[in-house]
């Protein structure tokens, strides 16, 4: 898996659901995504009960759950995702499998695993069970989530405890409902981005206008719940796809094309996630 050289116009950092639909799908996804020229993985661990995931991200953690997916089985892919490429992968959970598993513990994993860094968006630094010295110990990145507009106060207390990134959700509640753009909020990326840290931002971008608009104030776009409902949508045509096929089959004479010829194949999955995301890494 290398990154595709030189051709990169906007930074993304894609978000993924490890195990969704499956295994080797989701590695087949993160293949995708590195060939399209992101800039950044961000791997989310599925939970039974998400705090900031809109529908699109809920209904693909609840199939992985279903299927059976595992902590153990997250590290393990994503130690075959790190090891393929040079993108940063990030790590995106919850508290409660961080705390289930043992702060310490589930930080050496994620560092075993090849993980840069971890975004779990409801452990704060003042309320972080640990999260930070683990981290650090460690040797991994916590990256703190902020919300764009928070309080002076708070917001400087957030830069104070950020390493090297902070993760700003350009707006509050959960992702996938698009998000409007406004100049107060491109003057907060600017103003955090000024302190040197790198800032990725997201929530709710859906479109390459919204991408074009962020780029300049930014170090990477985070898009997720965009690229979830690709897969999904492409998962849906490809066994509507098998279905017909069965059905021609079953019906046609033996010998026929109909019976003989698959006829109008749709892209992987993988691959029209991919495509989703060349086209807004490359923009205009």
């Amino acid at each position: 898996m290398s990154a595709t050289a030189n051709t990169t116009k906007h930074s993304i950092m894609a978000h993924m659901i490890s195990h969704y639909p499956d295994r080797e799908t989701s590695r087949a996804v993160a293949r995708a995504l590195v060939e399209a020229g992101v800039s950044y993985l961000e791997v989310q661990f599925p939970f039974s009960d998400p705090s900031a995931d809109g529908p699109a991200i809920q209904q693909a953690s609840s199939v992985a759950i279903e299927a059976g997916f595992r902590v153990d089985d997250g590290f393990a892919l994503l130690s075959e995702i790190a090891s393929e490429t040079t993108v940063p992968v990030y790590l995106m959970t919850y508290a409660s499998l961080v705390v289930s598993r043992g702060v310490e513990r589930f930080c050496r994993s994620a560092a075993d695993a090849g993980v840069r860094g971890l975004i779990v968006p409801d452990l704060p630094f003042d309320y972080d069970e640990g999260l930070y010295a683990a981290g650090h110990a460690a040797g991994l990145e916590i990256v703190p989530v902020l919300v764009a507009g928070i309080g002076e106060e708070r917001l400087q207390r957030v830069l104070e405890h950020a390493e090297k990134s902070v993760y700003v959700a350009l707006r509050a509640g959960i992702t996938g409902s698009e998000t409007v753009l406004d100049d107060e909020s491109l003057a907060f990326l600017d103003r955090v981005r000024s302190t040197g840290l790198r800032v990725f931002g997201g929530f709710g971008v859906r479109r390459r206008e919204q991408v074009e608009a962020l780029a300049p104030h930014l170090d990477a776009v985070v898009v997720g719940s965009q690229f979830v409902r690709t897969l999904t949508d492409a998962l849906q045509a490809a066994g509507n796809h098998r279905t017909r096929r069965q059905s021609l089959h079953s019906h046609a004479e033996p010998g026929s094309s109909a019976a003989a010829g698959s006829g109008g194949a749709p892209s992987s999955p993988a691959g029209a996630v991919g495509e989703a995301a060349r086209e807004l890494v490359a923009g205009g």
